[in-house]
Formats: C-alpha cells, sequence, structure tokens
C-alpha cells in the first residue's frame, strides 16, 4: 500500500483508483454533499485538466509548429466554436448528447495512449485498444439507456450490474490468463472502469465526473510532466528560475481558467434562462480541449514526439 502511493506513476497514471473510490465515498456517505462534491471536483480536477490544455499548447515551443499549421490551429477552432454556439441554440439535446460521445471517444482515446505509453508487446497494446473501445462504447449505450432514453431503470438495475460485473471479470481473468499480471493490465483496468458508473449512478453528472477522474490525474501529470521538462531544459540558469516560471505560467493559468469555468458550470442549475444558457463557455472550452489535444498528442508528427514525447518517456 505504501508503495502504492509512493509511486506517482502508479497512483496518477497507471491506476489512479484512489480517485473515483474517495469521490463514491464521499457521495454515498455524505450525499447531503452531492452538490459540494460535483463543485469540489470540477474546480480542483475537471476544470483544471482541461486549463491545463493552454499552457502546454501556447509554449513557445509551439508557436512556429501552430503558424506552419493555421488551419489545424487556428481556424478550425475558431469553426468548433461558431458550431458549439449554434448548436446549443438551435438543437441544445442532440449537442448535448453529441458532447457526451466526444467526451467518451477522447477519454478512450487517452486510455488507450497511456496503455500505449507503457505496453511494449504489440499483441497485448492490440488487446487492449480493441476492449477499451467495446467497453467504453458498451458504457455510452448503457448511458443512453438510463438518462437520455430510460429502459434501463431501478427495477432491474441490481441485475444488470450484476451481469456487468460478470462480463468484466472475466475480461480481466481472461486478460491475465493470456498476459500473465503487469501493471499494464493496471492500466487497461484503469481504462475500462473509467465509465462504469454509469451502471450506477442516478445522477448523469456522476456518470461523466467519477470514474473520469482518473482521466484528469493523468492528464495533469503528463502535461506537467511535460511542461517542467520544456522548462528545465531551455533554464540552464538554476532551480528557483524555473520554480518561478512554472507557477507564474503553470498553476496560475489553470487556476484561473478553472475558477471562471467551475462558476459558468454551476449556472446550469439556475432557474434564470440566460445564465443557465452560460454553460455553453465551459462546455466550448471542453470541446477545444477534445480537439486540441487529438492534434498535440498526435505522436505520428515529428514535432509532438520531439517536445512531448521525449519528455515523458526520458
Amino acid at each position: 500500500m505504501l508503495n502504492y502511493f509512493s509511486n506517482k506513476e502508479l497512483l496518477y497514471i497507471k491506476f489512479p483508483i484512489v480517485f473515483p473510490l474517495l469521490y463514491g465515498f464521499i457521495l454515498f456517505t455524505f450525499p447531503q454533499f452531492e452538490t459540494h462534491l460535483i463543485i469540489l471536483t470540477i474546480f480542483l480536477l475537471a476544470e483544471t485538466h482541461f486549463g491545463a490544455t493552454w499552457p502546454f499548447f501556447l509554449d513557445k515551443v509551439n508557436f512556429d509548429h501552430i503558424i506552419s499549421k493555421k488551419i489545424a490551429f487556428i481556424a478550425i477552432p475558431i469553426i468548433i466554436v461558431f458550431l458549439c454556439l449554434i448548436s446549443f441554440v438551435l438543437m441544445r439535446d442532440l449537442f448535448l448528447l453529441i458532447f457526451f460521445a466526444a467526451n467518451m471517444y477522447h477519454v478512450t482515446r487517452q486510455s488507450w495512449g497511456v496503455c500505449n505509453l507503457y505496453c511494449k508487446d504489440k499483441i497485448e497494446n492490440k488487446f487492449q485498444e480493441n476492449f477499451l473501445y467495446i467497453i467504453n462504447i458498451f458504457f455510452f449505450f448503457v448511458a443512453f439507456f438510463r438518462f437520455y432514453y430510460p429502459i434501463i431503470n431501478n427495477e432491474i438495475i441490481f441485475k444488470f450490474n450484476f451481469f456487468v460485473f460478470l462480463v468484466l471479470g472475466a475480461l480481466f481473468i481472461y486478460y491475465l490468463m493470456r498476459f500473465k499480471y503487469s501493471e499494464n493490465f493496471l492500466t487497461f483496468v484503469t481504462g475500462c472502469l473509467i465509465f462504469y458508473p454509469t451502471c450506477f449512478v442516478n445522477n448523469p453528472v456522476h456518470a461523466i465526473i467519477m470514474g473520469v477522474t482518473m482521466h484528469y490525474t493523468q492528464y495533469l501529470y503528463l502535461t506537467h510532466k511535460v511542461y517542467t521538462k520544456r522548462n528545465n531544459q531551455a533554464d540552464q540558469n538554476g532551480r528557483y528560475n524555473f520554480k518561478n516560471k512554472f507557477f507564474n505560467k503553470y498553476i496560475i493559468t489553470i487556476f484561473i481558467y478553472a475558477s471562471i469555468m467551475a462558476v459558468f458550470s454551476t449556472f446550469g442549475k439556475l432557474n434564470d434562462d440566460f445564465l443557465k444558457a452560460l454553460i455553453i463557455i465551459p462546455i466550448t472550452g471542453q470541446m477545444l480541449h477534445f480537439y486540441l489535444d487529438s492534434q498535440l498528442w498526435k505522436f505520428s508528427e515529428k514535432h509532438n514526439r520531439e517536445n512531448i514525447l521525449k519528455h515523458i518517456l526520458n
């Protein structure tokens, strides 16, 4: 147990199960604090993780790359903003469903990306990829038939969860029998369980953020690692100067972003229609995050291999 908490990569990337467990413990033990738990999680993990995109993206090492790909990094993000605003006004329910699907796809891509960082066996890695997509597509339909078109109701929820438990248990046992136990197994389990809360929570908000706390910690840890190594490489004048840069640019940026977006996120609960509609601001920021990350973590690009991947692997 002590080794788990002292091993940062295991705690924050490979198997950050402690975060949804803590979330679930507070939610079910102190249900009177449900709203406080949601707001605190959004502020401390969700919006900070979205905010981390910006100092990570708008780093000086990326400037020439951004200019050379104006369509990908300037034109398309502007189009995404306009499409989000128009879709939110004209077809809000469909737009929110698309947003949820984009969220799940983005999270699944990261889960497989994390597996890909550590698993060097091509057969095992392909197994991880295939089943991560299968499991999370299944959870997407679970969410749809629980919260959008409620066929899976409370009358069958216990039996349904028992079925899901058996399926996941059989999958994990098969994995261990085929590939043996290693920390690769833990990264796979993490990716499979991120959206499992869709099967038992009653509030769809928890389906989005409870298990996804593991995704948030993975992203924050990895972007922090890359950001610090970039600055260590650029700054040859000592540790003090680096710390100063880090706290000025990275921490303050995500703190300000998270503070603003967390406030807008709470507006969805208000009665005033105008203020409630302002939730489109953090949603648009999240859609930009989904898109920009698909470009920044594309390691088929030489620029990304040299300025991101090498800092993760070293």
